[in-house]
């Protein structure tokens, strides 16, 4: 690789990695372009095989080392940074890569395919000076559309694209192989028809599958998983309904079993109808019959498949697998099937069989939601909704519902509705216009019941009601409807919090004074259930409720007297309880009930204590009440009203003792006490662990200390039942994460689809907002720029699916008509919107709804007012001038199209000259006029003179043309009648002559020109009064061309009295020009200049085909008469000669030119030259006919009528193109045949005959050699005469096109070696060769039988490879292969009628002048390989053009390459550490290492690319190796030395071959024993030495593993320092520790000893052993750790919560202490089986059932509001005593109330007690009760009265269990 800047030399080896040009792309862009480096897009999606994986990062980053080495200047590498930097688009650094030193990603690339799925890649930078974590290259799906049946699968493109590569020398179709378990990346492809596997490339282009049958993505190499959903990575799959992600409602799976009952009377069944759709079929047939398909399209085509053998094969688009054995039969179908399959059975044998199959089945007929219909109102705002319509998907038509109501899975679709049409109704009328179906449909509105009783009485619960849709037609009467009618308001909440006042809580006191004086008492307090109001009520939960008493200590000691001995006063160290009091007044107070639904007992707060100190009482008040439902709030009730024991109302207190009084208790009064003073210590309790999370990550959020219940002692987190609640600290928070927040994304909602099918788009707002403050959430709106993170999509897409097919209309057309009713159309298509936005056009038939209109009227407004203009009336005279008239009327078209005559003042105004115009007619004739006397007479000659000789004079008469040689004298004469001579006059070109000295005008009629000179020629007129006659004169020039002189028009003259004349001028004018005459550009552009030049043009053929006149005819005289050995003047005057001027009639000349007009247009050509030549014979012949003299050449008499005579040019204008031998040259026709065996030896020459044509007559042609042959409707016979001259007489064959003649019955080889063709056909058309060989040579001449059309060329089909020659000559269509320096001619002979223009190209452009174009061929000179291409021939004339093309290749043999960059870098990249090598025609050499790898280059080049072939000691490798780069490049892996040897590489191509060699050395593995490792000893008997065995490669130390099949030497160990050793210390092993804990010792035995050289051990003494090593001890301490274990408390009592019926748990404390009591860490425990703590017990307290009672009588006995309810309580089993509720929370709690009579009433009275009627009315959506007493009037009302409820004081209904109770 050059360096940045460098040039690269011209590339000799085409064969190269594109990754590696593309490289070399990229150094060129670096260095050379200076306008702007280009973004390489395609290195990551091309072939990057030949790339290291860092490849991309470094040409990005290589810049920087650049930087740092030169400190700027014209780098490359900085030219391509800047360039990359400004071509990609970059969008913003994410936060992520702020953080790092990569810069943001780019733009994403183009997608590497159109369709199918390709892969598109993003790149991104590294910053920094160092490198960056991570990947600098990301890529994504892209086109996931489906392609075009017709573009094939992408790998077969692949491999199909080396089908022109040639491998192993030879050409193959490559297939891919697909599904490699190994390598699914990789190119393998397999040649056509063989079983060669190769692979073609390392790497699949991106975006190829890696399997055939998956989504799965090869990218760089590597197969990435892809989802359905055609996302990298994604592992989204498709449903069995094929839904991608779906859930598998979209199909049904269908299973079952069928068994025949085929016999030989029934031999076909049908066993399954499997849909259109359908996936995943698998049937089974397990018995001897058969099964076989039939198919039906859904265009109703239908098929069967007899499924015969095993294999694949495609039904109907469909890919069915059948597998055939000898008892069963599996056919599998992945789907979905594309027409219906009709799985049948054929009976095969006696035996049953079975199939069973399973599939999945579509749902054909599905819901479809449809467009909105109108606005209900105009204005004003109305609402409008859709509806669901059943959907067939296999005709894409819409069938009635009932359809879809057979698919269970079907779920017809809610209709939706919107408002509408919301802006104001206009001001004038102020009432909105209704649709006419509003008014059936009026808008419909929610209603809604009474809310539900709360939930919760307190804490926040929830109420209920039912919120319905209803609508109310024009009588009123409402009905409820569905809920989406009323979508288009919200709908009312049908649930709402209530009762969020705080429950009661309680509420702790403080602490009573401890219960004794001295030592260990108990404390009390009182505990009061406070409301939200701060009122002490009921309702508090027991188990949250504080203790209300704890342990306290007096520190005074207490001294009880023991008694007294002597005078000595004994005292007991006891505590002094409390008296009897205390415990009294400290007694827990009673809890309170809560306040409920049901009537109960509600106690207040106890009263103070009635004294102050001593006994006295307290007192509270206990209410019976209830909460009301409706109101919430609190009824009291009459006593008698609650049930159950009321709770006391008064009760002993106790104030502490009076002054004066001592605090004693008995022992009585102490167990009174409950739990007595005992030492109780609390083992759990609360402790804060951390903090939680913060509730906002920035702006201020709160964290809430976490509170757990902690063991004291194992510090191990207990269930929170064992800690006091009532100890829980409280709530802790602090402030956490302060800072502001960053500027963040706010996404709204997407909105709307914008189309309901075929891909639409949602849009949502999506802004950048800055939060200021969380408490008052204030936000600001910012730039976009402040947000960081990547902008979230505007713009989705939605409603991806197919539209149904509907119509399309395009815009309508300009009107027809500007006014007046005129119409206008547009183009009304059926089309169907993909699910990929693209139309698909349809017949009109998929169409259901009517087709639109395609033609409306338009522009109805009435026109302007016009005039309407009649005819002109006939003349108004018959001879001479008159007038002539019409009429105007003033019209108006309508804009129904119609018109009216209106008031002619409504036109504007009308010249007169618009109405009337003078016309002429014949002028009158004049009677009784005189007769004229006969006017003059000029008798005229009307000829056309040719001098063919020089003479010095001669006479003409006028009314010809004369074509004279200059010099000549002209003496002209004008015979007249009836008029005198002396009166004519001469004019020349309308100019009066006058007598000269050059022109003399005599008084005799005549005139005279002395040697006429250019400027004489024109046209001399004879004037005899009004007679007048022309003569023309014309003159030739050096070359025999006509002097054209333009005299003075006189062509209206002329044609006045020459008419047919001037038809034949016409029609000469229309058809010669370049058709039968060849003219300049002026001419065939317009007609003629002058009637007296309309013969020039067959007089200068005539010219042309005989080459007169003058010196040049004198010379071909001279040249004759030598031939024929003519010695004398007098001879020559006696041999034929030409007259000295031809004579020809007018008439002769008109007729031919009216005869050629008359042809067919492709035979003119033809036809006028055939005509000039007849004439040109004609002449002569006439001439010979006067003369008296008899012509003699070589002693035979020839007739006039048989003359041949020697022209020097060929008659057929194709003759020069037609000619194909070398060595032509001219040949007289009269040859000396009589004396050939005198003659000398001679090669073949073919005769070329000058005459044309013969047409015998209208069927029949005859010609000769060099000419062209039109062959016409009416030919029936065609004769090609071939006469050849050669000594020895040749031999003559003819071919067709460069292929032999096959002779049959039609054509035909005459005796005289002609061919004919016998009724010619198109088929016979081509060029016909005449070949004449002899012993010394040949001659071969070409003949075109052609059409007339377009034109024939003469092609060769052959292939000429050429090495050594130094000119070549091929025909136009062959192959030529040259090597450079050759003259190459590329002959091209063309044919056609008319003639053809031949025009050369080279690579389909026009040749330029610098090549030699010479008679039809084409000359390249020295060809270089630049001039290598397609060099075409194209011949056109006016009824088409051929073209016809020679490729022509430059070879260049095999040689060695020079440039070896490119190829040392192939070698490089697999690795820097592979080895390499390159060949060499003298050979080179290398040595390696076994096991390694080696790459060997064979440098070469050549054209065409040499196909490589490697070789072995001579022979074709037949060892494991791999063919990289096209075949330059060689590997082998592994290698061993088996490889060693010569390897060559032979390079060829069609110019020749190359041979390069290079030898292999490789090295060997042997054992080593040439060290010894280290003594084993340093001293003793036993020390020896071993033989260091060594892997050895190339003298280096390798791997043992690499000399394991290398035979081991025999190892002998070799004795060492065997001496004896110095006196040392000799221990035994330590024994048991004597205890096992607590600290034990240790002992070992510990001696000095010698160990002699003889092995011997000598005891010696310590002192010895003392002076080498300190002696080592013999006692030491173990096993120090503490002696520890469990020890259990007692269980506690059986009080815990219960868990089953008398069952409960019972807990005990365990600690880890030592064997002397005192308490460790449970750590040191740890290794000992810890015991239970918690274990089960039984206990009568859990002894409890819920006893319920009867339900009451239903509130109601219709309706929606009634219900009744029973009562529930928790009660001992064996005393049937209530309980609390908790010792029942083990089983569920049955229900305490129920809805009951849910049915419809209308008034009704539904219950009445205790002389109260309660009355329900639910008529109207708000229910309304009336209460009254049947037996007395409220409040003295009379009985008849019915009181609402409104009417009592209190609104009090309840349900106290039994009855409704009305409070008034």
């Amino acid at each position: 690789m050059a360096a940045p800047g460098g040039q690269r030399g011209r590339a000799r080896a085409p064969i190269l990695s594109v990754a590696l040009w593309l490289l070399h792309s990229a150094a060129q862009v670096c260095g050379n372009q200076n306008e702007g480096a280009v973004f390489l897009r395609e290195f990551t999606l091309i072939r990057r095989e030949s790339l290291h994986d860092d490849f991309l990062s470094d040409l990005l980053s290589n810049h920087k080392t650049e930087d740092q080495g030169t400190g700027g200047g014209d780098n490359g590498l900085e030219l391509l940074d800047e360039q990359l930097t400004k071509a990609s688009s970059r969008t913003a650094r994410s936060e992520e890569d702020r953080d790092t030193l990569w810069d943001a990603w780019g733009s994403w690339s183009e997608c590497s395919r159109t369709c199918g799925g390709g892969a598109s890649y993003s790149l991104r930078r590294c910053l920094g000076s160092k490198s960056c974590e991570g990947r600098n290259i990301k890529y994504r799906t892209c086109s996931n559309v489906d392609c075009p049946p017709e573009a094939g699968d992408f790998r077969t493109q692949q491999c199909s694209a080396h089908n022109d590569v040639k491998y192993q020398g030879q050409f193959y179709e490559w297939l891919p192989v697909s599904n490699d378990p190994d390598n699914p990346c990789s190119l393998k492809c397999q040649a056509k028809g063989t079983t060669l596997v190769v692979e073609l490339a390392p790497k699949v282009l991106d975006g190829t599958r890696c399997y055939t049958e998956s989504l799965d993505m090869c990218i760089s190499g590597l197969c990435q998983i892809v989802g359905c959903d055609h996302q990298l990575g994604s592992t989204v799959k498709e449903d069995n309904c094929g839904v991608c992600n779906g859930d598998g409602s979209t199909c049904r799976l269908v299973r079952g079993q069928y068994k025949s009952q085929l016999s030989a009377n029934k031999p076909e069944d049908t066993v399954v109808a499997v849909p259109y759709g359908s996936r995943h079929v698998r049937l089974v047939l397990k018995g001897p019959d058969h099964l076989y398909l039939e198919t039906k399209t859904l265009q109703g085509v239908k098929g069967e498949n007899s499924l015969s053998s095993t294999g694949s094969f495609l039904v109907d688009n469909s890919s069915v697998d059948f597998q055939k054995f000898p008892d069963k039969e599996i056919l599998r179908i992945a789907g979905p099937l594309s027409a219906d399959f009709t799985v049948k059975i054929r009976y095969a044998g006696a035996a049953d069989s079975a199939v069973q199959f399973i599939f999945y089945q579509p749902i054909i007929h599905r819901w479809r939601e449809t467009d909105f219909f109108p606005c209900s109102a105009s204005c004003g705002g109305g609402y409008q909704l859709t509806s669901a319509e059943c959907y067939d998907l296999r005709s894409s038509r819409v069938v009635t519902d009932q359809y879809c109501h057979y698919y269970p899975e079907n779920i017809k679709p809610k209709p939706k509705l919107q408002e509408c049409n919301l802006d104001p109704c206009p001001a004038s009328d102020g009432y909105k216009q209704i649709m006419p179906y509003d008014l059936y449909h009026p808008l419909p509105r929610w209603e809604s019941t009474p809310w539900t009783a709360c939930s919760s009485s307190c804490g926040g619960g929830i109420q209920s009601r039912t919120v319905s849709c209803v609508e109310e037609d024009i009588q009123g009467h409402i009905s409820p409807v569905e809920e989406w009618k009323c979508m288009y308001t919200p709908k009312m909440p049908i649930v709402q919090p209530c009762n969020i006042f705080d429950c009661p809580k309680w509420l702790a006191q403080e602490w009573s004074p401890c219960t004794v004086t001295c030592g260990q008492g108990l404390r009390y307090r009182v505990v009061l259930c406070i409301d939200h109001r701060g009122m002490h009520t009921g309702g508090c939960g027991s188990k949250t409720k504080p203790h209300i008493k704890e342990e306290c200590i007096v520190p005074t000691p207490c001294y009880k007297p023991k008694g007294k001995k002597g005078r000595q006063i004994f005292t007991e160290k006891l505590p002094v309880e409390a008296k009897l009091p205390w415990y009294k007044q400290a007694q827990e107070m009673e809890e309170g009930a809560m306040v409920s639904e049901e009537p109960s007992f509600i106690p207040e707060a106890w009263s103070a204590c009635s004294v102050t100190c001593g006994a006295g009482s307290q007192v509270r008040l206990v209410k019976c009440q209830v909460i009301l439902s409706f109101s919430q709030s609190v009824a009291d009730l009459p006593i008698d009203e609650c049930e159950g024991p009321k709770p006391a109302s008064q009760r002993a207190c106790y104030s502490g003792p009076c002054s004066g009084e001592v605090a004693e208790s008995s022992p009585e009064e102490t167990e009174l006490i409950p739990g007595g003073l005992q030492d109780f210590d609390e083992l759990h309790d609360w402790e804060y662990e951390g903090f939680t999370e913060c509730s906002e990550s920035c702006g201020g959020g709160v964290q809430e200390a976490v509170v757990t219940c902690l063991n004291k002692q194992t510090r191990e987190i207990a269930d929170e039942t064992l800690c006091v609640t009532s100890r829980r600290p409280p709530q802790l928070l602090r402030a956490c994460n302060l800072e502001l927040c960053p500027p963040r994304w706010e996404i709204g909602k997407w909105s709307s689809c914008s189309l309901t099918c075929g891909v639409g788009l949602q849009t949502r707002d999506v802004f950048c907002s800055h939060l200021l403050s969380r408490e008052t959430n204030e936000t600001i709106i910012s730039a976009d720029e402040l947000c960081h993170k990547p902008k979230p999509s505007l713009v989705q897409a939605c409603n991806r699916f197919d539209c149904p097919p509907s119509w399309y209309s395009t815009e309508w057309q300009q009107c027809s008509q500007t006014c007046g009713a005129g119409t206008q159309k547009r183009d009304v298509l059926c089309k169907q919107r993909m699910a990929d936005g693209s139309f698909l056009e349809l017949p009109e038939t998929f169409c259901s709804t009517p087709r639109p209109v395609d033609q409306q009227t338009c522009k109805n407004e009435d026109c302007p007012s016009e005039w309407l203009l009649s005819d002109w009336t006939q003349c108004s005279v018959s001879c001479g001038e008159g007038t002539q008239t019409r009429n105007a009327i003033c019209r108006k078209m309508l804009k129904t199209g119609g018109s009216i005559i209106i008031n002619s003042s409504m036109c504007p105004p009308l010249p007169l000259s618009s109405l009337v115009r003078s016309c002429a007619v014949a002028a009158c004739t004049r009677h009784n006029r005189p007769a004229q006397k006969q006017s003059p007479h000029i008798m005229a000659l009307k000829n056309v003179y040719i001098q063919t000789k020089k003479q010095k004079k001669l006479h003409f008469i006028v009314g010809g043309y004369a074509y004279l040689l200059p010099k000549t004298s002209v003496v002209l004469r004008c015979p007249v009648r009836r008029f005198r001579k002396s009166m004519i006059t001469w004019e020349k070109d309308q100019k009066r002559l006058l007598s000269s000295v050059h022109i003399t005008i005599a008084p005799y009629g005549y005139m005279r020109i002395h040697r006429l000179k250019p400027s004489d020629a024109g046209t001399y007129t004879c004037m005899a009064g009004p007679a007048r006659e022309h003569f023309v004169i014309r003159l030739f020039g050096g070359d025999n061309k006509v002097i054209i002189n333009q005299p003075a028009g006189i062509r209206e003259e002329e044609g006045t009295r020459k008419s047919s004349l001037n038809e034949a001028l016409h029609t000469q004018e229309k058809h010669q020009n370049g058709i039968l005459f060849n003219r300049s550009k002026a001419e065939k552009r317009g007609h003629l200049a002058d009637p007296s030049s309309q013969y020039d043009n067959i007089v200068s053929r005539l010219l042309e085909q005989r080459g007169w006149p003058g010196e040049n005819l004198e010379s071909w005289e001279a040249q004759e008469s030598t031939e024929r050995n003519a010695s004398s003047e007098e001879d020559r005057s006696q041999e034929f000669s030409l007259p000295f001027v031809m004579v020809m009639e007018q008439k002769r000349l008109d007729d031919i030119i009216r005869n050629v007009s008359r042809q067919p247009e492709e035979l003119k050509d033809i036809y006028s030259k055939q005509f000039v030549v007849q004439l040109a014979h004609d002449l002569i012949r006439s001439h010979l006919e006067n003369q008296e003299s008899v012509f003699k050449i070589q002693g035979r008499r020839i007739g006039s009528a048989t003359a041949e005579f020697p022209f020097r040019k060929h008659v057929s204008g194709f003759t020069s193109s037609l000619r194909t031998s070398s060595a032509e040259a001219y040949l007289p026709v009269s040859v000396d045949l009589g004396n050939g065996s005198h003659r000398p030896h001679r090669k073949p020459a073919i005769l070329r005959k000058i005459s044309a044509a013969q047409q015998l007559s209208a069927s029949e042609v005859v010609t000769h050699l060099g000419q062209t042959v039109v062959l016409a409707s009416g030919t029936l016979s065609v004769l090609l005469h071939c006469e050849a001259v050669g000594n020895p007489k040749p031999t003559i064959s003819w071919a067709k096109n460069g292929a032999e003649v096959q002779y049959n019955d039609r054509i035909l080889l005459q005796p005289d070696d002609s061919l004919q063709i016998l009724a010619p056909v198109e088929a016979d058309v081509g060029f016909y060769t005449c070949n004449a060989t002899n012993a010394l040579g040949s001659d071969s001449v070409s003949i075109a039988v052609t059409l007339a059309g377009k034109p024939l060329i003469k092609a060769s089909r052959a292939t000429l490879i050429n090495t050594e020659s130094s000119a070549v000559t091929v025909d136009i269509g062959s192959t030529v292969k040259t090597i450079q320096g050759t003259n190459v001619t590329i002959s091209c002979q063309v044919a056609g009628v008319p003639e053809a223009e031949v025009t050369w190209l080279r690579n389909r452009v026009k040749l330029v002048p610098a090549y030699h174009l010479h008679d039809g061929s084409l000359l390249i000179a020295n060809v270089t390989l630049s001039e290598q291409g397609l060099y075409s021939c194209r011949a056109a004339n006016l009824r088409g053009e051929v073209i016809e093309s020679t490729q022509l290749l430059i070879l260049e043999p095999p040689r060695t390459l020079l440039q070896l960059e490119d190829l040392t870098a192939m070698l490089l990249t697999p690795g820097p550490d592979i080895p390499s090598v390159l060949t060499s025609p003298s050979g080179t050499r290398m040595v390696l290492n076994p096991e390694s790898s080696v790459l060997i280059g064979c440098p070469v080049d050549g054209h065409p690319t040499p196909n490589i072939t490697w070789f072995y000691a001579g022979q074709p490798i037949s060892m494991r190796h791999n063919i990289l780069a096209g075949g330059q490049i060689l590997q082998l892996l592994n290698i061993s030395a088996d490889y060693q040897g010569e390897f060559s590489c032979l390079a060829q191509n069609e110019a020749g071959s190359l041979m390069q060699k290079t030898s292999l050395t490789i090295r060997e593995y042997w054992w080593s024993v040439d060290r010894l490792m280290a003594c084993s000893a340093s001293c003793g008997n036993k020390g020896v030495q071993q033989p260091q065995l060594r892997c050895l490669l190339d003298g280096t130390e390798v791997n043992t593993s690499h000399c394991i099949e290398k035979p081991k030497p025999v190892l002998q160990p070799i004795a060492c320092n065997r001496r004896d050793c110095p006196s040392r210390w000799m221990v035994t092993s330590w024994s048991l520790c004597t205890r096992s804990c607590g600290g034990g010792v240790q002992t070992r035995r510990v001696t000095c000893q010698k160990l002699t050289a003889t092995g011997s051990s000598i005891p010696m003494s310590n002192e010895a052993c003392t002076q080498v090593a300190k002696r080592p001890v013999d006692t030491q301490i173990c096993n120090r750790q503490l002696c520890v274990e469990w020890v259990a408390s007692s269980w506690g009592q059986c009080n815990g919560p219960c868990i089953g019926p008398r069952l409960a748990v019972q807990h005990r404390q365990i600690f880890c202490q030592t064997r002397d009591g005192n308490s460790v860490s449970s750590d040191q425990c740890s290794v000992l089986p810890r015991p239970v703590s918690t274990q089960n017990c039984w206990t009568d307290i859990c002894g409890v059932h819920w006893r319920v009672s009867l339900w009451t009588l239903c509130t109601a006995t219709c309706g929606n509001y009634g219900f009744q309810s029973r009562r529930v309580e928790c009660v001992h089993v064996r005393t049937n005593k209530p309980m609390q509720e908790h010792y029942c929370s083990w089983r569920p709690r049955p229900a305490n109330w129920q809805r009951c009579n849910i049915t419809p009433c209308e008034n009704s009275t539904f219950l009445w007690e205790k002389g109260v009627i309660c009355e329900f009315s639910s008529l109207s959506l708000a229910p309304r009760t009336r209460c009254w007493s049947p037996l007395r009037g409220f409040f003295g009302k009379p009985l008849s009265e019915k009181w609402p409820m409104a009417a009592c004081k209190i609104k009090c209904s309840y349900w106290n269990g039994s009855r409704v109770v009305c409070c008034c």
